[in-house]
């Protein structure tokens, strides 16, 4: 049987494709990283395919059964927005089916790493995508100044809450390189903040930030 990785939009639902909705309709069970969240989704598009939770907490418990319906069913993965595998713990469950000799058919769509490098404005020939930074301070500059000698933009995944107080803690490394802060993507109050990094944090210290954040960090532009 197959196992496909369905890509849902990250705000706008209308950036769903025909193809991800068909899948979603015709597999036999879909296993989401947030099940209410899916759920409204699929209530959009009148979509009834059972859910079946698979997240951070669950994923350990979880596997095996999902494993041994990918033996008699077809089945989707979705995370709660964009692509999954990306910063969420789908990548376990994919590895495994691999390695079970499970099909894997991707279906393409929307991400946010590709969205703000679309719209950066700076080099993106060549980039490395981080995810999320490590909590403590020492562990994020430490990971920063290594990246930073490939000489490529950095593409980050961060909370709104802790933006301002990375960037301050990055400081040092980064003060003065080139940022692009992505904000709210393809929702209504979408935004795309760039600057140097003086100019950039101005403009975060006097905004109430809500959303996922995508910040790029360009140290050759």
């Amino acid at each position: 049987m197959t196992l496909y990785i369905v890509s849902t939009p990250i705000g706008n639902l209308e950036d769903i494709s025909p193809r991800a909705l068909i899948t979603l309709r015709t597999v036999q069970t879909i296993v989401a990283e947030d099940t209410r969240h899916t759920r409204r989704l699929l209530s959009h598009f009148d979509i009834h395919t059972p859910l079946l939770s698979y997240h951070q907490h669950s994923k350990l418990s979880r596997l095996d059964h999902i494993l041994a319906l990918l033996q008699t069913q077809d089945v989707a993965l979705v995370s709660d927005a964009g692509t999954p595998a990306i910063s969420d713990p789908g990548d376990q469950l994919i590895a495994a089916a691999v390695a079970q000799g499970v099909e894997i058919i991707p279906v393409p769509g929307a991400s946010a790493v590709s969205l703000v490098l679309a719209a950066a404005g700076v080099d993106m020939h060549r980039f490395v995508f981080i995810g999320f930074l490590p909590r403590k301070g020492g562990k994020q500059r430490e990971l920063i100044a290594a990246e930073l000698k490939r000489l490529c933009p950095l593409v980050i995944y961060e909370s709104p809450y802790r933006l301002v107080k990375t960037l301050v803690n990055l400081a040092p490394l980064i003060d003065g390189m080139q940022l692009v802060v992505g904000r709210e993507l393809t929702k209504r109050f979408e935004e795309f903040i760039r600057g140097d990094y003086n100019s950039v944090v101005k403009q975060l210290e006097n905004k109430k930030l809500k959303g996922e954040i995508t910040l790029i960090i360009s140290p050759t532009n």
